[in-house]
């Protein structure tokens, strides 16, 4: 296999690569309500689908083109959900049943959680619900600091779709967020 041969497979896997994990993040853009986002994520994800399709078909007699095509559309798939995890857009709602309900809540809001209760009653006897909404990108963070206090906590995660324009108490926006809540 020549030079060049090597050089295009890699420039269409990794193009290729960009143009998936943009259409993956573009997607759960949509999915969320970002409309700009996701007009300007499918803008240059189309834009390098056209350049990078139109060299695998122009290049039939090249097999080696249309695999590297496929391993660049598989990996952009992986690669698009790991980005999309590290940026963690949007707020998530958590659920924690738990029978340390009081103690776990106090522990939550001295690490700036807002927490409100409510008393329920399970097959075992009375429970606690606590109800969260934060940041996808403290989640983790509140489960592990109730699964501690509390190994048998039940949790639920949920993604928010829609919030009343009243900001929950304790509830700081950071980065890009700090800048457009000034506006």
């Amino acid at each position: 296999m020549s030079p060049e041969i090597i050089v295009t497979c890699l420039v269409i896997f990794v193009a290729r690569i960009a143009d998936v994990s943009l259409g993956t993040i573009r997607t759960l853009c949509i999915i969320r309500g970002r409309a700009v986002s996701a007009w300007f994520l499918g803008f240059f994800e189309l834009l390098i689908w056209v350049f990078v399709v139109s060299k695998v078909i122009q290049n039939l007699d090249t097999p080696v083109y249309a695999v590297a095509y496929a391993f660049g559309f598989a990996t952009g798939n992986v690669v698009g959900l790991a980005i999309e995890k590290r940026l963690a857009f949007g707020d998530q709602v958590v659920r924690i049943f738990s029978r340390k309900a009081d103690d776990v809540a106090r522990l939550l809001r001295q690490r700036g959680f807002p927490v409100t209760t409510f008393e329920g009653h399970g097959r075992e006897g009375p429970v606690g619900m606590l109800f969260i909404q934060t940041m996808r990108k403290k989640v983790n963070s509140l489960l592990d600091s109730a699964s501690r206090l509390d190994p048998h906590c039940f949790y639920i995660v949920d993604d928010v779709c829609l919030v009343s324009q009243i900001t929950p108490l304790g509830y700081n926006a950071t980065g890009w967020r700090a800048i457009k809540k000034r506006k």
